[in-house]
């Protein structure tokens, strides 16, 4: 079961029980802990994957020294 497939219904349920539970002064807060949350996630999803992407070519300017 991915995201996509949660539909419109499903996201409009999902942010009225987030209303119901956290009110509509705190839903802004939410808001912006969540996206700070993403755009970390993404940035260490994006940090870790460079890193992969570099770790090769390491190797083998290393053994190309040798």
């Amino acid at each position: 079961m991915s995201l996509a497939s949660i539909g419109v219904p499903g996201l409009i349920i999902i942010l009225v029980i987030v209303l119901i539970l956290f009110g509509p002064r705190k839903l802004p807060e939410v808001g912006a802990a969540v996206g700070k949350t993403l755009a970390e996630f993404k940035k260490s999803a994006r940090d870790i994957i460079e890193d992969e992407e570099s770790a090769p070519k390491e190797l083998e300017k290393k053994s190309i020294d040798k």
